[in-house]
């Protein structure tokens, strides 16, 4: 196994560069090649076609069967005019991932032969197997019916000879069953509702739109060596591994030049990419050694988010084809830099105004202020909810960590913008407020002049940061979808406007001025929502206490942290903007469970059989190489020099008897919780199990192997350490 371990570090040290075939055209050249964007639309429909599929996109009018027709068979002609043979609906289970059933072009001809058909039926719909997806007990197996439903907000793309149409993915008895379909209700919701609030403010505002830009960090590794890793394969991450000499101390990687594999493997990305439509436009090297960033420019946020479900894709694709494997797990190595993606929301409006952004005129001031305020007090409201939508089994390694933020939800407000919000919270109605010389900030009501705010400073151990003209939702995972941290936030902020309002209304119909009004609701707001303002060091202990006194949440057991969306805060919600009814929210804490379970049940097997199967008979070869050593000391060196000439293998021989000893005894309880919780019927209760008993011991069991590897020959260690894994050559 030692000769196989150094082959193939030297075959990941041989590998060179692949050469990218760089297209002689620019990027906007062929950018959405693969795309049936409103430019292949408009070639391929008929103006009559095209017009009614733009109005259905922009307005959500409703498609008659006879359109639908004429729409599958512009998209069919131009998916086979570039090679496609299938078609399938692309949608996003319960899984973290997407799935898809390709159906190829061809029916009965009547002949004996087949003809290339593709109907608007086969367009909207179509039906594959609820019950073999998460559903949380919504579908059974002999209840097995559930639909595709075609999205015409998300373009149709090719993918490897595929037409992929986005789609919903719903249950014969209409429950969502997918992360699509609830954010989609999460964006109309908050459209609403910010649309009236933006009439305040602009009578002209038809439409807000919900706006993602992701941030995915992930890790390289060379394919030989993973493939040497059973744990990476089957798990994701590294469940034993003795941290390098040198890992990221130096911090010399973050933004250094990036390797020529590396880079080459970066360009061919972004060429598949851009022709899919997909504007990434950022790249660099992370803070770990053999971590790096993609990042994409904003876009509306349901379009983002199939976007980056589709780099996910891309990227295992390419890296392959550069002999690399990508990891996305959130902490693949312990002690560096774990990855996240971070979400960088915003809203604006069809009239080209951000809402997060200070305008130039008192209106859009006290416009900006009124969103600001309504976001904190959401998340205030919501921190408990919005912790459990990024949480997993997976994050939970990455939170409060070399440089993640913390378990617990706040929001970084930056000392301009804070400055002014306490100014606001605690001032009679026409006072006047200079901020630092800058900012005149008069709160005659509708006397608000222009912010000049400064851009705040960078808080990377805040989960939730404003950052200029957008929140940054740093605390979502990696590998997660970023729909479940959007379709919370949304829905939350939306229910805020909605409350909002209505308070806004009721003042209004006393009498009280509009702007007044206005006012008088964002100082009560404000105060109320205190507690979730935190600009100081989320790592510390002292705020971990300082948090608890404030009343936010502070759990840190992922499976008591999804309780959070059974809540009847949570449920009435969810209700009320219509994301979730209470059966779906069931539903998905019992997938949330049982996802948790089922990867750590996964780890601790995989430890298990490594450690018994790899590392216990290696160190047992090492110790009774060294007791054979002692043994044929004492033959031949007098006995008054043998207890002092041995002495050091005699060492080394008990430190390797007592770590193998607590890997037995450790083990063989990790075995016996597993059993222990896999007789408990309830999804919830067995989760905690796991959390509680099976969990701890993989970290002991960890410990002590780690200790192993500082004391085993290094050439019989079987597997890969981080220092062949981590530093690409």
């Amino acid at each position: 196994m030692s000769t196989l371990r150094f082959k193939l570090v030297e075959e990941a040290f041989k590998h060179k560069a692949v050469p990218v075939a760089e297209p002689v055209e620019r990027p906007s050249e062929f950018y959405g090649k693969y795309v049936f964007n409103r430019e292949k639309m408009f070639k391929y429909l008929p103006k009559k076609t095209y017009d009614k599929l733009v109005d259905l996109i922009d307005n959500n009018t409703p498609l008659s069967r006879e359109v639908a027709d004429s729409v599958a068979d512009g998209m069919k002609r131009w998916a086979m005019e570039l090679g496609a043979t299938h078609y399938t609906h692309w949608f996003q289970p319960l899984t973290d991932g997407t799935a898809e059933k390709h159906d190829a072009f061809i029916e009965h001809d009547g002949k004996g032969g087949v003809v290339e058909e593709f109907s608007g039926k086969l367009l909207i719909q179509q039906e594959p197997d609820a019950s073999s997806f998460p559903n949380g007990g919504i579908r059974n197996t002999f209840e097995a019916r559930g639909y595709s439903a075609w999205d015409p907000s998300s373009p149709a793309f090719i993918m490897d000879k595929t037409l992929c149409i986005p789609t919903i993915f719903i249950s014969y008895t209409g429950e969502a069953l997918d992360y699509k379909a609830p954010l989609l209700r999460a964006l109309n919701s908050v459209d609403k509702a910010a649309t009236e609030v933006c009439h305040y403010f602009d009578t002209n505002v038809k439409k807000v739109y919900s706006y993602l830009g992701w941030e995915q960090e992930y890790f390289l590794v060379d394919e030989s060596l993973y493939a040497a890793r059973a744990d990476l394969m089957l798990t994701g991450r590294t469940l034993m591994g003795h941290e390098s000499s040198k890992n990221q101390q130096l911090e010399d990687h973050y933004f250094a030049s990036i390797p020529s594999r590396v880079a080459a493997f970066m360009r061919d990305l972004e060429i598949e990419c851009q022709k899919l439509g997909i504007p990434v436009k950022t790249r660099h090297n992370e803070v770990a050694p053999n971590q790096f960033e993609i990042a994409p420019i904003f876009e509306e946020a349901n379009l983002a988010n199939d976007h980056n479900l589709l780099l996910m894709s891309i990227m295992e694709k390419i890296s392959r084809r550069h002999n690399f494997r990508v990891l996305l797990h959130e902490k693949p190595f312990k002690g560096i830099n774990g990855s996240g993606k971070h979400n960088n929301w915003s809203l604006g409006t069809d009239t080209g105004v951000l809402l997060f952004a200070p305008g130039k005129t008192p209106q859009e001031n006290l416009q900006f202020i009124t969103f600001v305020t309504n976001t904190i007090m959401a998340v205030h409201k919501f921190n408990g909810l919005l912790k459990a939508s990024i949480s997993s089994a997976t994050n939970a390694h990455r939170l409060g960590a070399n440089e993640a933020p913390p378990a617990i939800i706040s929001i970084f407000m930056g000392k301009q913008l804070t400055d002014i919000l306490n100014k606001i919270e605690n001032s009679a109605t026409e006072e006047a407020i200079l901020l630092d010389g800058k900012v005149g900030l008069k709160l005659g009501i509708a006397q608000i002049p222009e912010l000049l705010l400064d851009n705040t400073d960078r808080n990377r151990t805040s989960p939730f940061a404003f950052t200029g003209n957008r929140f940054e939702f740093r605390a979502v995972g990696s590998s997660a979808n970023c729909a479940s941290a959007m379709i919370a936030l949304n829905a939350a902020v939306a229910d805020q406007l909605r409350q909002f309002k209505t308070e806004v209304d009721a003042e209004i119909a006393k009498g009280i001025a509009k702007e007044k009004a206005i006012f008088d609701v964002l100082k009560k707001y404000l105060k109320a929502s205190e507690a979730i303002r935190f600009d100081g060091n989320g790592y510390s202990e002292e705020w971990k206490e300082e948090a608890a006194k404030r009343g936010l949440d502070c759990e840190t057991s992922v499976p008591l942290i999804y309780d959070a969306y059974l809540t009847p805060e949570s449920i009435k919600m969810f209700a009320d903007t219509n994301v979730f009814t209470e059966v779906e929210l069931h539903a998905r804490n019992e997938v949330k469970w049982e996802m948790y379970t089922k990867k750590i049940q996964i780890e601790a097997r995989v430890l298990g059989d490594l450690v018994m199967n790899h590392i216990i008979p290696v160190a047992t070869r090492y110790q009774s190489s060294l007791l054979d050593n002692v043994y044929k000391v004492k033959a031949l060196f007098p006995t008054d020099k043998v207890e002092k000439i041995a002495a050091q293998d005699m060492v080394l021989i008990e430190k390797i008897a007592n770590h193998l000893s607590v890997i037995n005894e450790k083990v063989t309880s990790m075995v016996d919780a597993r059993k222990v919780a896999n007789k408990i019927e309830s999804e919830r209760e067995k989760a905690i199990a796991y959390h509680d008993t099976v969990a701890p011991l993989m970290d002991e069991i960890r410990y002590h192997v780690d200790k192993l590897e500082l004391i085993v020959d290094n050439e019989i260690w079987p597997l890969p350490k981080y220092r062949e894994l981590l530093f690409i050559r």
